[in-house]
């Protein structure tokens, strides 16, 4: 039966409607147009061990702000927001991180888990830092608050851990609600493995990077005893590749004590690398490029192949690791 060209083109529109609905069938329920996902649901989130927080697997750093104009540092954290970025690192030690982190981080400060941590190893010192710095970021709490950079056995784990050590006031912070997790970071096995002891921590913030690795294994012990106690683990130095070897790169890279990786194809594969090791968040570097790349890249990232393994294998040994 032949269509007339007047019948048609009155048939035409409802026809292509339902066209369009059956080929785009996400966009037809319940006679509703169903709205695309936004950036910040679709970025990759990890469990934080028994907190059971759900946390973004980059971490944007403070020290990315530091230095920075309050507008462009108000853009970086909107603009990480956006993007799925909900868990933030600082700490009193990153210059003026702290400042600028605090205004551009309260329009979301309810959206977000942050993180902050003090080298103060005495209960009055720890009390001074924690309260200067919930200031310093316009806010009343802290979701964790970690013991920064333990290093010693005596002088770091068991002096926080004393009758009147830094402990102490993490413990009363806890109890009003001022902090909800304890945590610390650590640069050597021996004081993480004390302070796992020691103290039931809810998260360890540790060097997870592969040239450490395969030079040392400078991961193996603190990661086991870690993921025994379900604690969620926060990786450093993933896009580390090796001490500076000479000036050259330094002026590039002022915020990094340390050569950074910064080759595409290797940051790609350092960060798969770190992310398959059982981690929930890694802490990309301070420089605002390299943290860009990070953010860019890791939710591609996939647990790397035999073959990538052993390149990386064969590049860590041509490297002098930040960590043995």
């Amino acid at each position: 039966m032949k269509c007339e060209r007047r019948e048609f083109l009155k048939l035409f529109p409802a026809v292509a409607a339902k066209i369009f609905l059956s080929r785009n069938s996400s966009w037809a329920m319940s006679g509703k147009l169903k709205s695309r996902k936004k950036d910040s649901e679709i970025f990759p989130k990890r469990t934080l061990g028994k907190t059971g927080q759900r946390v973004s697997i980059i971490a944007m750093g403070g020290i990315v702000v530091r230095d920075a104009e309050p507008a462009h540092a108000a853009r970086v954290v909107a603009e990480a927001v956006e993007k799925g970025i909900n868990y933030f690192d600082v700490a009193p030690t990153y210059g003026d991180a702290e400042l600028k982190l605090g205004p551009a981080l309260k329009p979301y400060r309810e959206k977000v888990f942050l993180a902050c941590k003090t080298r103060r190893r005495d209960r009055e010192g720890a009390e001074e830092e924690l309260n200067n710095s919930l200031k310093n970021l316009q806010t009343d709490h802290f979701d964790l608050y970690q013991l920064h950079a333990i290093t010693d056995v005596e002088e770091d784990v068991k002096a926080a851990l004393a009758k009147g050590g830094a402990i102490k006031t993490f413990l009363e912070a806890r109890r009003q609600g001022i902090i909800r997790y304890i945590g610390f970071s650590a640069h050597s096995p021996k004081a993480a493995l004390a302070a796992m002891r020691e103290f039931d921590f809810d998260t360890a913030m540790y060097p997870i990077n592969f040239v450490c690795h395969y030079n040392s294994g400078f991961e193996t012990d603190v990661l086991a005893e870690a993921k025994k106690r379900n604690m969620g683990i926060i990786a450093i130095k993933a896009m580390a590749k090796q001490r500076w070897q000479g000036k050259e790169g330094r002026e590039r890279y002022p915020k990094c004590w340390y050569e950074p990786i910064d080759d595409p194809e290797l940051v790609r594969k350092a960060l798969s690398w770190s992310l398959a090791q059982g981690i929930t968040v890694a802490v990309p570097p301070g420089e605002e490029s390299l943290y860009r790349m990070a953010v860019e890249f890791a939710p591609r990232c996939q647990p790397p192949t035999n073959n990538e393994l052993s390149q990386l294998q064969q590049i860590a040994t041509g490297c002098t690791a930040v960590f043995s």
